[in-house]
């Protein structure tokens, strides 16, 4: 599994791969969400999303493949996602499921009040209308490079 920055001619896959979970596509074409995507035998078989705010990220739209589940492929995501964030100079990275508290909350994810999310934040499409107030919001610092953006 090749862990990289999704290239452009990928958007129409990774669209795919996120209608196919159920997962917020909405906004995409005007928000600045930069995914990594797992690849196989030249496949893409996940993906995540990143979505810089100053200091703070919002983590987007974490999907695998079904037939790809259970085989590490989300938690190689979430951590190369976590160290690219943390390059970039982020110091936390906020996300909001349905279904996926128990995954992130083993990486450290903690649960917050969605109120308590930083203002840039909450002003996002994910959290102003694409995600239902019912989705568990979650947010983890990280930890400081040394870098900056």
């Amino acid at each position: 599994m090749n862990l990289r920055p999704a290239t452009v001619a990928e958007q129409n896959a990774i669209r795919a791969l996120l209608v196919e979970g159920a997962l917020p596509v909405d906004d995409l074409d005007e928000a600045d969400v930069r995914f990594i995507v797992a690849e196989r035998d030249g496949a893409v078989i996940g993906a995540i999303g990143l979505q810089p705010f100053d200091r703070v990220g919002l983590l987007r739209s974490l999907v695998v493949r079904a037939q790809a589940r259970g085989e590490g492929v989300g938690a190689a995501l979430v951590q190369a996602l976590e160290a690219h964030a943390s390059e970039r100079g982020l110091e936390r990275l906020v996300l909001l499921t349905l279904t996926a508290a128990p995954f992130f909350a083993a990486r450290g994810y903690a649960v917050m009040a969605r109120d308590d999310a930083p203002a840039v934040v909450q002003a996002s499409a994910e959290f102003r209308s694409l995600c239902p107030a019912s989705a568990t919001c979650m947010s983890k610092m990280l930890p400081p490079t040394g870098n900056s953006r």
